[in-house]
């Protein structure tokens, strides 16, 4: 079956430029090339093709694709991250920095994020291009499958917006999200869950409405070899903490008798 605009497609795909790897949904590349990090998920990442959830020029070669069947695209810049803006090239004091600045580290400053690409004496040449910007990339990629069900497409939205797996409910036209502890205050929900809901009503013609839903569990009371081995904890760093006194105070001790004897030696001198 081709691959057509609104298909919700699981996608794996390398990124490089110039051969070198700075994307990649494959754990195998990621480890080869040394940049693997263990904070990162190592999967397909599901998308709707035609909804901007990836580059414009790899967006638009999925389309009339089939599943199973590895592709290769060499995506300009102006089907990427755009071409390298000089204007978006900044001077700045070093004065305007808390820590003391060095070439290619990511600062932020003035509300956007840049790179140190210069220091000259006391200024400091800041570029807010994007890291890709001005470069043609190279993108291998393969679609693994076609997702059908509008809970998966709800849950491959909100993960693209929120980067959590979020468990979802649809019946009636309703679709309920079940958000997760603590997420109300996270940086990124925060910025994307206003877009998250756009883009459901957007794309999924099924969803009426969206309700998200806090869920709070009682916390499980721990067992007694749990408490015991708290107990154990406790007691030991109590120990830890009265032997770094005693020898503290020892310390002291010696310091001022040390002082002492010192005081009666310039007395018996004179």
């Amino acid at each position: 079956m081709d691959i057509k605009k609104g298909d919700f497609i699981r996608l794996n795909y390398t990124g490089t430029v110039d051969g070198d790897i700075f994307d990649t949904t494959s754990e195998e590349n990621a480890r080869e090339k040394g940049i693997w990090k263990q904070e990162r998920s190592y999967e397909p990442i599901t998308i709707r093709v035609g909804g901007m959830h990836v580059i414009p020029g790899l967006d638009e070669d999925l389309i009339g694709k089939e599943t199973g069947q590895e592709y290769e695209i060499e995506v300009a810049p102006d089907k990427a991250y755009g071409p390298h803006d000089e204007s978006l090239m900044k001077s700045s004091s070093t004065k305007d920095f808390r820590e003391k600045p060095s070439v290619g580290t990511r600062v932020s400053f003035e509300d956007r994020e840049g790179v140190v690409v210069n220091i000259i004496g006391k200024r400091v040449l800041i570029d807010f291009n994007h890291p890709l910007a001005g470069q043609t990339l190279n993108y291998k990629y393969t679609i693994d499958s076609v997702i059908e069900t509008t809970e998966e497409k709800a849950q491959a939205i909100l993960k693209l917006f929120s980067g959590k797996v979020m468990d979802v409910e649809f019946a009636d036209g309703v679709l309920t999200v079940i958000l997760p502890p603590g997420i109300t205050y996270d940086k990124q929900w925060m910025m994307g869950k206003g877009m998250s809901v756009h883009q459901i009503f957007e794309y999924i013609d099924d969803v009426k409405e969206v309700v998200l839903k806090d869920s709070f569990k009682r916390p499980e009371k721990p067992t007694e070899a749990e408490e015991e081995v708290a107990e154990e904890i406790v007691e030991a760093e109590e120990i830890v903490e009265a032997e770094e006194i005693v020898e503290a105070e020892e310390i002291v001790e010696a310091e001022e008798v040390e002082a002492v004897a010192e005081e009666t030696g310039t007395e018996s001198e004179k």
